[in-house]
Formats: C-alpha cells, structure tokens, sequence
C-alpha cells in the first residue's frame, strides 16, 4: 500500500504529483473513451453520408474543444483550485448557479455517465463468454458495481497509482490508433481512394442535420476540462496546464481525423452507418485473425475513461464541500494517503445506486443540454472576471473573442436538442436541476444544522482516518 510523503510539518493537504506528461495522458484517456471506437458513423449519418461534411464537421468540433479548454486554461491559471467550471461560476455569477449545476453534476450526471462506461466494460468482458446469446443482465450489473468499487478504491488510496493507470492507458491508446493510421495509410497507397473521390458531392445535410451532427462530434470530444477539476494537484499550473491542453488537443484532434479517414479506406461510408461500433467492423475487415484485439482495446479505453472521470467527480465533490456547499466531511483528507477518501466514496456509492434501475440511465440523454449550459455559464463567468476583476494576476490569456465564440456555440448546442426534438423529458431534467434550491435555501444560505449531524460527522471523521486539510497549519499558526 503505497503512503505519500508528506512534507511541510505533516500538513493534511493536496500534494502537487501530476506533471506535464500526466496531464496530457489525463486528458487523452478521458477523451479517448468510446467515441472513437464506435460512433463515427452518427457523424456521417447526420451528414447525410456525405464524406467531406463530416470530416468538416469533426475538425470543427475539435477547434471549438480546443478554444473551450483555451477559455479553461485561464480561469485554471488565474484559480488554482479544484472543482472546475463550479468554482468558476460561483466566483463569476454567485453561489446559487454555482449550486445547481454541482448538485446536477454530483447526484446525476457525473455519477450516471460513470455507470453508462461500466456497463459498457462490462459488456465488452462478459459477452465474449455468452457466444451466441446476450450476457444476463444481472452479471453485467454486478461486474460494473464491482468495477466502480475497484476505482473507488485505488483512487481512495493513492493518486500515484491513478497517475501511473492513467499514463498506461494513454500509450496503450495511442498506440492501438496509430496502428489503425498506420493501416489506412497503406491502405491509401494501394489506392483504396474512392470514397474520398467527390467527398462533398451527395446530399448536403440541412441546418437541424448539421446540429445533431455537431453534437454528436462535441460528445466524442467530451473531457477537455479534466484538468480543470484537480489544479491543486497539478506541478507549476501556470505553465502545466496551458501546455498541456494545447499538447494534448492537437493529438487528439490530428488522431480523430486520421482514424475516421481510416475507417473510410476499408468500409464505404453505409457500412460506417450500419455498424454498431465501426472498430470492430474495421478489425473483421483487416485483420480478421486478431480482430479480438479491438474489444479488449475498447475495454481498456473504457476503464481508462471510467478511472479519470471518477477521479475528477471526487475533487468536484471535495471542492463543493470545501466551499460550503456539501457536508464538512466530503472536504477532508485521509491523514495518511492524502486522498480525498470521503469524496471519492460518495462517487462511487452514488454511481453504484446508479447502475441498479437501468431506467435512469435512459435519462442521461435529456441532461446532455446542461453540459454545454455549464461550460456556456463557465465562459460567461470568464468575460464577466475580465471586466469585473481587470486587475487579477493573469498568467494566461486567452484572445477574448474566443470565448465569445464559445458561448454562441453552447448557446447552439443547449438549444438544438430541445428544438430538434422537444420532449417532457427536458423538462422534468431542468425542474430536476432547479429542485436544487429547496436544498439551497435551508441547509446553505440558512446554514440549518441537521440533529446530530456534528457528532456523527466526527464518528465517520474517526473511522475513515480524516482530517480538515487546515488542521495542522491551524496548530502552526497559534
């Protein structure tokens, strides 16, 4: 069991172990989940199978990422504390959106989107011995419960490990999609060209088409903020992070766009469309021998995936708590492994609960509109600093109407789901998120003090082995 060094006389604090190199690999996992794998076809379906379009479409989501996490390195360098786009907000616009989107990212969101990749681990391990028929529900269930726990675990016991996970997954990834390049290159120079032969002729797909089409690209793009939820950990942050996201950006979008090019060297682009992970129909196609290597790589990417997200929801939750905004023992740190144990055990209980009623899990979708809500309010928080606070040490800057422009893309994407296909779901999730004010009102702004809440956060204090992260500077300085 590994126990981190402490030093400055034992202080109970977040210790800065993540490097450069560790987070453009927290960067890469989290991104490089499914998306590339299995959903290039939902781009090309929403383009009308119209090649050029969606290799348009990919590149420009990967700019609009790219200008996102330009507008996070900022706010990253200007307020080195964790909890990302939360922290923001509640500095930019006050406490009350501050609270709802931490009470829509903690009790459903995060931990929903958790459970969605373990089952999907699950699936790509368990199926392979159910050969001809689906793997029971009830062993899916269990396997994913038990992956979540695991997670929890070594993330409650040492971000050294988390590090060295999170680093293996990255060149393994990679190196998985270099192969795939590598084979579509070749595959180019036997003059497999045709589907790029006329690629903007066809159908042009209309305004509706092209916002789903985005949304679908946005989502496999999904985590270029992760760094923003662990800055106190994060070695020289002014310079670290910057570096890291453009590092990490431009791999990610260089890689999108030869992988999918890939793709349309072996399969036309209707078998694209009609594949349930396009990986896999890519593998059976050219390297039928050892096509098994590409579940298990969807399976590793997966758990790569899993393993930073549940990672960035504990410093979301231990953020919150250090704000106020959730119990006092959510904040503190284990006295030993200086992890934030407590937090990292609320994630993984909530995304536990979550795999049992499969039907919640349907309701993810309607919450999809609130993600890009959040990073819209995170870079309205960013403009309103700028004017507010002018004279805030800034150590990066990004050009201004980047951020601009990222606003009028969220705006987008918040708004096209809803228009495109308006359902009483969408409500049901914004009164979901609004209910976060009856819990807002009394216990935070009233500061309403549950019965025997005290004595039994200092039993759980006790039997978990926490403590406040000022406790030992408190004692130094009296």
């Amino acid at each position: 069991m590994d126990t981190q060094q402490r030093s400055e006389g034992d202080r109970v604090v977040l210790k800065r172990t993540i490097g450069y190199f560790s987070g453009v690999s927290f960067i890469i996992t989290v991104i490089l989940g499914t998306g590339i794998f299995i959903s290039p076809g939902a781009v090309l379906l929403c383009s009308q199978l119209n090649v050029g379009a969606a290799l348009v479409i990919w590149t420009a989501c990967g700019i609009i990422s790219m200008a996102g996490s330009l507008c996070y390195a900022e706010l990253g360098t200007t307020f080195p504390s964790s909890g990302g786009e939360y922290f923001y907000i509640k500095r930019g616009l006050g406490p009350i959106p501050a609270f709802v989107f931490l009470w829509t990212c903690v009790v459903f969101i995060r931990p929903a989107a958790t459970t969605v990749q373990a089952l999907m681990f699950a699936e790509y391990v368990i199926q392979p011995f159910f050969p001809g028929c689906a793997a029971p529900e009830t062993i899916k269930k269990a396997s994913a419960i038990a992956l979540i726990v695991t997670v929890g675990i070594i993330n409650c016991l040492s971000v050294k490990w988390i590090i060295l996970a999170q680093n293996m997954f990255m060149v393994l990834k990679l190196a998985l999609l270099t192969a795939i390049i590598i084979s579509g290159i070749v595959h180019l120079a036997m003059g497999n060209t045709s589907n790029f032969d006329k690629a903007f002729e066809g159908k042009v797909p209309n305004v509706s088409q092209i916002a789903e089409a985005f949304y679908q690209g946005m989502f496999a793009f999904g985590g270029w903020n992760v760094l923003n939820y662990f800055i106190e950990e994060i070695k020289n942050p002014r310079k670290n992070i910057p570096r890291s996201i453009i590092t990490a950006m431009c791999a990610v979008i260089v890689f999108y766009l030869l992988v999918n090019i890939s793709y349309l060297t072996v399969l036309t682009p209707k078998e694209i469309v009609s594949s349930a992970a396009v990986s896999v129909t890519w593998a059976d196609r050219t390297i039928p021998s050892v096509a098994w290597i590409i579940p298990v790589s969807v399976a590793i990417s997966i758990f790569g995936s899993l393993n930073g997200g549940m990672f960035m929801l504990g410093r979301l939750n231990y953020a919150g708590s250090k704000e106020g905004h959730l119990p006092a023992i959510i904040s503190m740190l284990h006295v030993r492994y200086l992890t934030p144990a407590p937090a990292m055990i609320v994630s993984t209980i909530i995304a536990s609960i979550f795999v049992i009623p499969t039907d919640l899990i349907s309701l993810t979708n309607y919450f999809s509109f609130s993600t890009w809500l959040l990073v819209g309010l995170t870079c309205i928080s960013l403009v309103v600093l700028r004017y507010r606070e002018p004279d805030l040490e800034r150590p990066y800057k990004v050009f201004l109407p980047i951020a601009f422009a990222v606003i009028a893309v969220s705006i987008f994407l918040v708004l096209a789901p809803i228009i495109q296909s308006p359902k009483v779901q969408y409500f049901y999730a914004l009164l979901f998120m609004l209910s976060s004010i009856l819990v807002y009102i009394p216990f935070v702004h009233f500061k309403l003090q549950i019965p025997y809440f005290d004595k039994i956060t200092c039993h759980l204090q006790l039997l978990l082995e926490v403590s406040p992260t000022d406790i030992f500077e408190d004692s130094k300085t009296e």
